[in-house]
């Protein structure tokens, strides 16, 4: 039974990526840079969305709520990347490494579901644009996100706490580059079943069903997409979803790939790789994906560069 603390190992050892050799400073700066850059993206999304009159819509709205958990996930799993390129590892408390994985599963957690909203907000405006206005206001919005970020910091609480209450024996070395899931379960010496069963049940209604819920509003709005007439229309409808779509596809794929199907241990370089995917990367390609072939994003970026020189 998990009714008791019998962890005795104190700190975990993440090995991240061993034998680097020549390529050690050349990744790091690699990294650095690449969380830098996702940083100044995110931060300007949200300085953007909160300053320009013309991005007041429901979609840059929820992009801001995107923006601040990409923040959020870089800041929490960079710096323990950053270490273990540079020192070959890096140390966490027992506690240090659950708080990161926390905060790592309230961010991805958070992000399923606001995917889900902006798919359904997609649809709202494809499938019945008359309504939208009154549909998608901007208080239901807010209790939309609100209702989300509370939903997934209450939610995750349930499996860092049953984490606590494993036995951790000797071992203390994990052999990826931040506080995982499957890896901590691993790690431990102690029965896990009543974990991984209670973490199945969890992933029901925060990966499983936005899953499900976003490929059913997509599959609606291609359907809508399909009886309009003109060709411009349908581009013009498909620009509107093209760029979430992309985001969408790129998110679940790689986490599908990590936790419906995870990798044996032999592909633990692949399984890490992945995890770079939707840890480091997508933080820093969703500002560009959304803000490439955005006219409202530029006009309000040429704008705030206009003021800045007067």
């Amino acid at each position: 039974m998990y009714s008791k603390n019998h962890t005795v190992v104190s700190e975990i050892v993440l090995l991240g990526f061993q034998d680097l050799h020549k390529f050690k400073f050349p990744l790091f700066s690699l990294f650095l840079l690449i969380y830098i850059m996702s940083l100044w993206e995110n931060l300007l999304i949200i300085a953007l969305v909160a300053s320009s009159r013309n991005l007041q819509s429901p979609m840059y709205f929820f992009l801001r709520q995107l923006s601040q958990s990409d923040i959020l996930e870089s800041s929490n799993i960079v710096p323990t990347l950053l270490q273990t390129v540079i020192h070959d590892r890096a140390t966490l408390s027992f506690g240090g490494c659950l708080t990161q994985f926390y905060f790592f599963s309230v961010t991805e957690a958070f992000e399923c579901l606001l995917l889900t909203i902006m798919s359904y907000d997609r649809y709202v405006a494809i499938c019945n644009p008359l309504h939208y206005n009154s549909i998608m206001t901007h208080r239901v919005c807010k209790k939309l996100a609100f209702l989300s970020w509370a939903l997934v910091f209450a939610v995750e609480l349930i499996p860092m706490n049953l984490i606590r209450t494993l036995q951790f024996c000797d071992q203390n070395t994990i052999d990826h580059f931040f506080c995982d899931f499957f890896p901590l379960i691993e790690l431990s010496c102690s029965d896990a079943f009543l974990l991984q069963i209670v973490g199945f049940f969890l992933s029901v209604p925060i990966l499983f069903m936005p899953f499900i819920l976003t490929t059913v509003s997509y599959i609606c709005i291609a359907h809508a997409i399909r009886k309009i007439v003109s060709n411009i229309g349908r581009q013009k409808a498909f620009s509107t979803c093209s760029s979430h779509l992309i985001v969408v596809s790129i998110f679940y794929g790689t986490l599908i790939s990590i936790y419906v199907v995870p990798p044996r241990r032999g592909s633990q370089t692949i399984s890490k790789i992945f995890s770079l995917l939707y840890t480091v990367l997508i933080p820093l390609v969703n500002p560009v994906i959304y803000s490439l072939r955005n006219k409202h994003i530029k006009d309000a970026f040429k704008t705030c560069r206009l003021h800045s020189r007067l």
